[in-house]
């Protein structure tokens, strides 16, 4: 009757299924289907998976060397607040945290399983009523002989190194828009101060017109025109000041501030901010390659190809190894002796056989998804190119344009100039003065909103790269 007992206890807690254990490496280099799945396969071969490890110090992630190149303290303590205080960053690290307990789980399954219980109880068996107490052993072990469990954990292990590329996607990601907004911030600084001259001046010339049109010296049309122009200048006012404060909420929001502190915000002068790095003319593919979000898709890829490896095994055996040791007497003082004792050792082969068909569905459905992240990759990688291209482009035009305005500027420079000793030599009105500086204040305002679009364009590339200088 032990005999029985045991080996019921032993075939009950046997159930698992082995696989033969393989991790990939290997850059996957752009080119046909074909090629990109040898490469994953020699990948499989070698056995050499590249382990993605947290960085201790996040400001490696974004370089704070090349934001010097702004030169401006401002900048730099908003981007060490964000680094130390920002919400989704915070976020980043702990679903890092979260992967690598995935990972300590799922290698459990690697490891033998040990219970022990305690089974007091009372009844009558061929004879007398008693009360038995009972104390259970049971350890059990699947033979990871085809490497299946390894995979999984392999694969979870590759969520977890995702998740660290993430966490770098993020802070160089919200570097990059602290700068961004910061610089815009600036720039309506400018924008606003010269706005405020312009109100300035086409007061002025409203009040002149008003007093000619009494005199009859230019006409109602020219009068209603001139308060048009003064009323739609303090409504662009009103919209820059808007724009400002909106950007001064958002600052508050990626530094992990309350935007009730935005008036304390300090900044540069406009006058003096500038970018003294150099953009090159052009951009390796080791840059490409190294960017955070291509690395995710190559790990996911890589995952993609576990999972159906995985599933492929889940339709070989399942290799079990079980022990069971279990005490029972009616006195617990005497319960631990040899007398008292059942034990056995077994272990166990289950071959799946028929299950509705949903070994080989999931098996179909891993290779789908593996199609799918192959996809993804390639998007990546077009997609990363892309941005790169698209940032070397924006700086190029961008500071052609400004050539272009700062010259239109010089000459409207030169123009005011020679209008100042028209009147002062009395030859022109103060009416034709005052539309002639709101004209230089005008592309004043031009050539500052394209200086601040080129400081923009560096900060783009400087995320198109992932802050590789």
């Amino acid at each position: 009757m032990k005999k029985l007992l045991s080996a019921a206890i032993l075939i009950s807690v046997l159930g698992f299924v082995p696989t033969y254990a393989v991790s990939e490496k290997t850059v996957i280099k752009a080119g046909t289907e074909e090629n990109v799945q040898k490469n994953i396969y020699k990948r499989i071969k070698q056995d050499k998976s590249e382990k993605v490890k947290p960085t201790k110090n996040k400001y490696e992630y974004i370089n704070m060397a090349w934001w010097s190149n702004f030169n401006d303290e401002y900048l730099n303590d908003y981007i060490i607040r964000a680094v130390e205080n920002n919400k989704d960053l915070k976020m980043a690290s702990l679903t890092i945290d979260e992967y690598y307990q995935n990972i300590l789980m799922q290698r459990a399954s690697e490891m033998p399983n040990l219970s022990a219980g305690f089974l007091p109880g009372y009844g009558k068996a061929f004879g007398r009523t008693q009360g038995t107490f009972g104390v259970p052993i049971i350890a059990s072990y699947e033979l990871d002989l085809f490497g299946k469990n390894h995979n999984k954990t392999t694969g979870v292990r590759k969520l977890y190194e995702a998740s660290i590329l993430d966490e770098q996607a993020a802070y160089i990601s919200i570097a990059s828009a602290v700068g961004s907004v910061y610089v815009n911030i600036v720039k309506l600084d400018a924008l606003i101060d010269m706005q405020e001259e312009i109100v300035k001046l086409r007061k002025e010339i409203s009040e002149i017109m008003t007093v000619s049109n009494s005199e009859g010296i230019v006409s109602t049309s020219d009068l209603v025109k001139a308060n048009k122009a003064y009323i739609a200048g303090t409504s662009d006012l009103v919209e820059l000041k808007k724009e400002r404060t909106k950007l001064l909420n958002q600052l508050a929001v990626l530094i992990g501030d309350s935007p009730d502190n935005i008036e304390k915000y300090k900044r540069a002068d406009y006058k003096t901010l500038a970018f003294s790095g150099v953009i090159p003319e052009e951009v390796s593919s080791e840059v490409i390659m190294n960017r955070p979000d291509y690395k995710k898709a190559e790990k996911m890829l890589e995952k993609a190809g576990i999972d159906v490896r995985v599933a492929r095994k889940e339709m070989l055996p399942h290799i079990n190894l079980g022990g069971l040791l279990f005490f029972n007497n009616k006195h617990f003082e005497s319960i631990f002796t040899t007398s008292n004792m059942i034990w056995g050792v077994g272990g166990g082969l289950i071959q799946p056989l028929f299950q509705g068909f949903s070994l080989t569905a999931n098996l179909k459905a891993k290779k789908i998804a593996y199609e799918r992240t192959l996809r993804n990759y390639e998007k990546v990688n077009l997609t990363s190119m892309q941005e790169v291209n698209d940032s070397l482009v924006s700086v190029n035009m961008d500071r052609e344009k400004l050539e272009k305005q700062r010259g239109i500027q010089a000459l409207e420079q030169k123009d005011f100039k020679l209008t100042q000793e028209k009147y002062k030599e009395g030859v022109i009105a103060k009416l034709d003065l005052d539309q002639q500086q709101e004209n230089l204040l005008n592309v004043q305002k031009m050539v500052y909103n394209t200086e601040f679009d080129c400081m923009v364009d560096y900060i783009n590339f400087y995320k198109a790269v992932a802050a590789q200088s």
